[in-house]
């Protein structure tokens, strides 16, 4: 977070408003009031898309406490270095300089590359007889299509045997498949500059992936972990207000404050933020994001696939709660002096999101990040489908059994029989000649009795045919008489009479006698 530091201290130092001020009898030229500074640095901070509109007032004096303790900032006789800056009429100014904080820097990335079976290195003791594969149903028109054109002398080929996949290789995927999403989201050349890939877990990534609710909540398998069964009521009280509440306790005022003072108790005593201390560096990344709303949502959707299953739940149950005690309208004002709104975020940030070490702008980026996860906590603690299936379909095609041939760039996949062996030349080519005779004669009676196709185009498919497969075509008409048979001639029609014809021989005109007399 140190280029978001230095960004605020930049613009702050260099367009933070200076005028002359006078102060017991003297005047102090180029420095500003505490209050005035507050005034400004927390309109800044509301434009900001790290901060947002979120931030409140006492979140703007305590950065200017650490701007002081840094000697961003002095008061007006240069003293500096401690955190006793108040919201006043106290002098204070600029120094000649100020520090900036120097980027971390990361070790050399070194792209740990998973190792996956190759061609040509089948494992010694491994079996080639029944390697089972997925089984395709073929009917006559995907084969069809599939030798449409003219089939050619088949080269020898060979069984191409993978690795098996075991478990360790399975998760080593997922684990993989998924940082690479996330490194091309975020655009870095390297997740070594927000977090330790060593320390990411593959078996919590598949663990949230599959082992969910009906309403996408994680299922916890070791059920000490769970929240506390109290929590879990207050939660659910707050959540369903006024219509569930199970605690057994008789309803007095103030008694829905007692319930969220109860729950705020517990999640602000936690030993770790829910978020993680290890994935402080890569949420807070995510925040230069937040202008881009559906690849922030993205973002954050695989950080916290990253989580312990257990943080990623009281997460879950934690967000709905917020965002429903903000839209409920029956909600009794929690807190004097807060809106719902800003009361959520405030209460629960530090317990989402906070750095092992104390950071300076720890507050205003949880406060940000909180806010963006309640608006859209629906979305980003959904299972990314997108990367669900693209991890899936790698698996399945790693496992399966494929065939090469010489000179081939491309692999075809074996998807039928259901379980094959390794066969000789001579095997394959009686296999060829009489094991496709079947589907072969199957497809050419469905083009002799397809009544959509006209004669024309019958004939044609029937000529192709015949070149393709001439011994299934001889098979079915082994006389041109048979052939004939399909497209019987039709009678010629007789020439039609013409209206003037006679029924008798045309006879030479004759003169008639004139009936003048």
């Amino acid at each position: 977070q140190s280029h978001i530091w230095n960004e605020t201290v930049e613009l702050f130092r260099a367009k933070m408003p200076l005028r002359k001020h006078r102060c017991r009898f003297k005047s102090y030229e180029h420095c500003f009031t505490a209050a005035e500074a507050v005034d400004w640095l927390h309109e800044l901070l509301r434009c900001n898309q790290n901060f947002g509109p979120e931030v409140t007032r006492k979140q703007t004096i305590q950065l200017l406490k650490k701007f002081l303790k840094n000697h961003v900032i002095e008061d007006i006789k240069g003293k500096w270095g401690q955190e006793d800056f108040e919201d006043n009429r106290h002098l204070y100014r600029f120094p000649p300089s100020s520090p900036l904080k120097p980027y971390p820097k990361k070790p050399p990335y070194q792209k740990d590359v998973i190792k996956f079976p190759e061609w040509n290195d089948p494992p010694p003791g491994t079996s080639q007889e029944n390697i089972p594969v997925r089984p395709v149903v073929m009917n006559s028109e995907m084969w069809y299509k599939r030798h449409s054109i003219a089939i050619g002398e088949v080269p020898a080929c060979r069984l191409v045997h993978r690795r098996q996949l075991t478990e360790a290789n399975v998760e080593e995927i997922w684990k993989s498949m998924t940082l690479s999403y996330l490194q091309k989201i975020l655009g870095l050349d390297s997740l070594e500059e927000v977090l330790d890939i060593k320390l990411v877990n593959s078996k919590f990534i598949i663990h949230n992936v599959y082992s969910v609710s009906k309403q996408g909540v994680v299922i916890l398998d070791d059920k000490s972990k769970e929240l506390p069964h109290w929590v879990l009521s207050a939660m659910k009280c707050l959540a369903n207000w006024p219509n569930s509440c199970d605690l057994k306790q008789p309803m007095y005022l103030g008694f829905e404050k007692d319930v969220f003072k109860t729950i705020a108790d517990y999640y602000g005593h936690l030993k770790e933020p829910l978020l993680t201390f290890h994935l402080f560096d890569a949420f807070v990344s995510v925040l230069g994001l937040l202008q881009k709303e559906k690849v922030a949502v993205e973002a954050f959707q695989i950080c916290c696939l990253l989580l312990p299953p257990e943080n990623r739940r009281k997460l879950q149950l934690l967000m709905r709660m917020m965002a429903r005690i903000c839209l409920n309208k029956e909600m009794p004002p929690l807190c004097d002096g807060f809106g719902t709104r800003t009361l959520m975020v405030q209460t629960f940030s530090r317990c989402i999101l906070c750095s092992k070490d104390e950071v300076d702008l720890d507050e205003l980026l949880a406060a940000r990040l909180v806010t963006f996860l309640m608006d859209n906590y629906q979305e980003i603690l959904k299972v990314p489908l997108a990367l669900q299936t693209s991890i899936e379909e790698r698996v399945a095609h790693l496992r399966r059994v494929q065939i090469k041939y010489p000179g081939a760039d491309m692999d075809i996949t074996l998807s039928a029989p259901s379980f094959c062996r390794q066969i000789s030349p001579e095997e394959f080519e009686y296999q060829r000649s009489y094991g496709s005779q079947e589907p072969l004669a199957a497809l050419l009676e469905e083009v002799i009795t397809d009544a959509k196709l006209s004669s024309k185009e019958k004939k044609k498919k029937l000529k192709q045919f015949q070149k393709s497969y001439p011994e299934v075509y001889q098979e079915r008409f082994p006389t041109p008489e048979s052939e004939a048979l399909l497209f019987p001639e039709k009678p010629k029609p007789k020439p039609q009479l013409l209206m003037w014809a006679l029924k008798k021989p045309f006879q030479p005109f004759q003169r008639t006698r004139s009936f003048r007399m």
